[in-house]
């Protein structure tokens, strides 16, 4: 396959990775074609981690935050210092691989990489971390509860960044919650995950039969968790336009606030490959505003 400027060699293209639709790699190998130039921007510069599924969403997944073996030695990677126990490829470091255009984005789906998640740093000059650039807020439902619910949670939190100077913008995880982003100007890599949990916790304490900010899970029921953590330099969270390894090609999708307005049913919020593909040629890319407009963090937190 032609990709760009590179000649790339592709596996088993009929494998099915979706049984329940017949969704195939080379079906997702197109998708992520398709969607690279709106995706790609929202990569640039993050390490990113994949979760990788290669016999499929119904078969055993693993996440992979070192650069797969036998990557091509055009992909560009940056060692970084590792936050967890396990260390990388050398002492204490991981190498991440950096999806900074088509032919990289291409191979990586290639591995059955079907999931994309990147933090809300970026990286440079060299392996060194830069402050947080976006702030999120994940909206987590919990039983008895759907992404209906975050939708009433994620209007009032619109109306609090506004106020604070803020720009918000809201995306589906792909899966059952949502999430609510911002771009920002920061030098405190700390501020994002501090100003993230006032709110929550604000939140919980208004509303505490609606919300909560706490992450046991026995808070949760009939509640709507707010994950102020997704915030910590040490986390990421799933890419907007990544696929997600559910039983269906459901995809994080950038939505508009009338969407959020108007969804009284979850139905309403899942989307497909096709269905994003067709939402690119109607709405463009909805989640540019997280680069294009950045605001400093209040000192609120």
């Amino acid at each position: 396959m032609q990709a760009g400027t590179r000649r790339l060699t592709l596996s088993n293209l009929d494998k099915v990775l979706y049984p329940a639709d017949g969704f195939t790699k080379g079906e997702v190998i197109h998708y992520y074609s398709r969607i690279a130039p709106v995706l790609l921007p929202h990569l640039a510069g993050r390490p990113v981690t994949t979760i990788r599924f290669p016999d499929g969403v119904d078969g055993e997944q693993f996440f992979e935050k070192n650069t797969p073996k036998g990557a091509p030695p055009w992909l560009p990677t940056t060692r970084l210092p590792s936050s967890g126990s396990r260390s990388g490829r050398g002492p204490g470091t991981i190498e991440y691989p950096l999806l900074d255009e088509l032919a990289a984005l291409v191979w990586i789906a290639n591995l059955a990489a079907l999931e994309l998640h990147v933090p809300q740093w970026t990286i440079g000059p060299g392996p060194t971390r830069r402050p947080p650039d976006r702030l999120v807020f994940d909206l987590d439902p919990g039983p008895d509860t759907t992404i209906v619910d975050c939708c009433r949670v994620a209007e009032r939190l619109r109306e609090v960044l506004i106020a604070d100077g803020l720009t918000p913008v809201a995306k589906t995880s792909g899966s059952k919650g949502m999430q609510i982003y911002a771009g920002i100007r920061t030098r405190q890599p700390e501020r994002p995950s501090t100003y993230a949990k006032t709110l929550a916790e604000r939140f919980a304490a208004q509303t505490p039969e609606l919300v909560t900010a706490t992450m046991a899970k026995n808070h949760r029921h009939g509640k709507v968790f707010i994950d102020w953590s997704q915030n910590n330099p040490a986390k990421t969270t799933i890419a907007p336009y990544s696929l997600r390894g559910r039983e269906h090609p459901t995809v994080s999708t950038p939505i508009t606030w009338d969407e959020v307005h108007t969804c009284h049913h979850p139905d309403q919020l899942v989307f497909t490959a096709d269905n994003v593909l067709d939402r690119i040629d109607d709405h463009g890319d909805l989640f540019a505003i997280v680069i294009t407009t950045r605001a400093a963090l209040p000192k609120r937190g």
